[in-house]
């Protein structure tokens, strides 16, 4: 789930951000799909790097367990695949990132294209603040509102700076 809510508040953010400054819808739709595809990339391989570095340590483990007479079989196929945390990352974020792109894709009308984004964005954020309560057996409640509001802070922050930039150029 944490992936899948980073590319959503990434990607909304980024194109709530570039709405601040550029009404137009293409704009704000090639700014998303350039997040997704770097936010993609950037998991995925963020992820294979931690996870074969976890690799590496447990197969040298294995190897000194092995030399010291321990039979080490079992183990060797519970190895984790940096390949598939990595396609793992970049998957679940991308989920996340299409449904800003969704909201924005068909909306000429730049007022209820921020709004319906806003909107597609905030419901997204309470599904996946209590799918990871429900997974992690935590408040549901306490959980939807800590992640919607997490997320309506980035979407702020982001327009209202880059507002605030984009005031300041000439």
């Amino acid at each position: 789930m944490l992936g899948a809510n980073d590319g959503l508040v990434s990607v909304a953010s980024i194109m709530m951000g570039v709405g601040a400054v550029k009404e137009d819808v293409t704009a704000m739709v090639l700014s998303g799909f350039a997040g997704l595809v770097a936010g993609a990339c950037s998991m995925a391989i963020g992820e294979f790097v931690s996870v074969y570095t976890q690799y590496d340590i447990e197969k040298e483990q294995l190897k000194r367990e092995e030399e010291e007479g321990g039979d080490s079989s079992d183990k060797k196929e519970k190895l984790p695949s940096p390949y598939q945390a990595a396609l793992a990352s970049a998957l679940a974020f991308s989920v996340g990132a299409v449904i800003p792109l969704v909201g924005a894709m068909f909306i000429k009308d730049y007022k209820i294209r921020l709004s319906v984004v806003a909107a597609m964005v905030s419901l997204a954020l309470l599904v996946f603040g209590g799918i990871g309560a429900v997974l992690g057996r935590t408040p549901v409640k306490k959980s939807c509102i800590r992640v919607l509001i997490g997320g309506w802070a980035a979407m702020a922050i982001t327009f209202g700076l880059t507002k605030l930039i984009g005031f300041t150029q000439p």
